[in-house]
């Protein structure tokens, strides 16, 4: 039975990121257009329409981070701006004619699946929806990670993470601390340190720094992708090949990796003269084991007069500032989390509630599990984007694109069969588990020497495909119905 004011839909997705507007897209394309998008936040793009810090840049080349049935030929850099990004899946949503499914500020509250009537009720803070199928697309970037530190909420400055940047609060001449080391404090922190009046960089673990290989793309290469698009196919294919080449190394032999580790340490000594300084920003882990990042500024900043890098441990936060270990007081008024996002533990995982009635948090107790990083035992018409062990180490979005056909395969196996529901079975998702499981074995990940974002808290690696991304896309390509518990309509 219909819920009272609840809308049907075939499909509800939830986000508007680069995952949820793939799949609505790829409905779209697929004339199916009995479906809703629905997004927190005030517009589309997701990681990218969130994350406006200074320096704001995707790691990955624009060629390849981007659809590729939407080319952009008019990409300003080899690496993109977040605002190029954020433009780029506002117009795919306007030009592929899915803004009129997207319902912009609502929060899904609760998802819950009905068994008896075979569909999900998904519950917003602006209304209720029914769905025969449910996307997630939450994005692995959408929760701020910020430690509990003791006394943070007596700080009498100002405090904020860099996906929620306080655009509002002027930093300069302020006395800022940077708390972490990732990807997104390594773009803060040269564009922060020029206007700062001090800035302190509160570090647990160095990073590798790799040199920047950004430049401008605009002149010839630009007038030859707008004018041959096949040639910039062709440059995407080879960017592919280019970053799938890092794979055997990270899977399978970590001393491949070698190379890459030295040109780090001679990036490092040639921009940090200070053999004190060098020493604290110096890995003491295997290259790859985190995520490495590019940059030409980040150490130069570290050497200004007005930065210091402390690594001793945060023992509190005072409202002057904070206390490291060695019991040193660092007086702040303005303190930036730059630690990261809740991927294990997102809490959106503890809004969808399966088959008996388990939230999809509590079927992950013992860590995230999925099949083809994809479906979820217990949790019928339920597909996850960018789901555990699904990341191929190339752009994120081949991972999605794979995963929308999967999905659309499966919608056409449930029409074609007169299905109401699939549900994974068990013994499918525990058998990909220990394939990816030994998969990973050896891989820098799992003996690199360091701990990341890529593991759980029992240490086992719920990030990527043991393989390349073509292996992955072909186990995607077309639904195996064996694999999965069929109830009929």
């Amino acid at each position: 039975m219909q819920g009272k004011g609840a809308a049907r839909v075939r499909v509800a997705i939830i986000g508007a990121g680069f995952g949820g507007l793939g799949a609505a897209i790829a409905l779209k394309r697929a004339g199916i257009d009995d479906f809703v998008v629905l997004e927190r936040a005030d517009d589309v793009g997701g990681t990218w329409q969130a994350n406006t810090y200074p320096g704001a840049q995707c790691d990955i080349p624009s060629i390849l981070y981007s659809f590729s049935f939407a080319p952009n030929p008019r990409w300003s850099r080899l690496y993109p701006l977040q605002g190029e990004i954020h433009d780029y899946l506002r117009r795919c949503a306007r030009d592929f004619g899915v803004l009129p499914h997207v319902r912009l500020r609502h929060e899904v509250l609760e998802a819950v699946w009905d068994e008896d009537d075979r569909l999900w009720r998904v519950r917003t803070d602006r209304g209720r929806w029914e769905a025969r199928v449910l996307v997630g697309a939450l994005g692995p970037f959408s929760e701020p990670a910020v430690p509990d530190l003791p006394g943070l909420d007596r700080f009498d400055g100002t405090v904020f993470h860099s996906s929620r940047w306080n655009h509002d609060h002027e930093l300069t001449g302020r006395r800022v601390g940077v708390i972490g080391t990732g990807a997104s404090a390594v773009q803060i922190v040269p564009r922060v340190q020029p206007v700062a009046g001090a800035m302190t960089l509160f570090q647990r673990t160095p990073t590798w720094i790799m040199p920047h290989p950004d430049r401008p793309m605009d002149g010839w290469p630009r007038r030859v992708f707008e004018r041959v698009p096949a040639v910039q196919s062709l440059a995407r294919t080879g960017l592919d090949l280019v970053q799938e080449a890092l794979v055997p190394g990270l899977v399978h032999q970590p001393a491949l990796l070698k190379g890459l580790e030295l040109l780090g340490r001679v990036h490092l000594r040639r921009q940090v003269r200070d053999p004190r300084l060098r020493a604290k920003l110096t890995p003491s882990y295997a290259f790859g084991c985190k995520r490495p990042t590019f940059s030409n500024a980040y150490y130069p900043a570290l050497c200004e007069p007005n930065v210091e890098v402390v690594t001793e441990g945060i023992r509190e936060v005072t409202p002057e500032g904070i206390v490291t270990a060695d019991g040193r007081t660092h007086r702040l008024d303005t303190l930036v989390f730059g630690t990261g996002f809740r991927m294990a533990d997102h809490p959106g995982f503890t809004r969808l509630r399966g088959r008996d009635g388990r939230t999809l948090a509590e079927a992950w107790s013992r860590g995230p599990r999925a099949y083809l990083g994809t479906t979820v035992a217990g949790f019928p018409n339920f597909f996850l984007l960018l789901g555990p062990n699904s990341v191929v180490y190339t752009s994120q979005v081949v991972t999605i694109e794979a995963q929308v056909r999967y999905v659309l395969s499966c919608l056409r196996a449930m029409e074609r069969r007169g299905l109401a529901a699939v549900e994974v079975r068990e013994r499918a998702q525990e058998e990909f588990v220990r394939e990816v499981d030994n998969g990973l074995r050896g891989s820098v990940w799992n003996t690199g020497g360091c701990a990341s974002y890529y593991l759980d808290d029992s240490g086992r690696n719920f990030t990527f495909f043991p393989g390349f991304n073509r292996r992955f896309r072909a186990r995607t390509r077309q639904v195996d119905l064996a694999d999965y518990h069929l109830r009929s309509a």
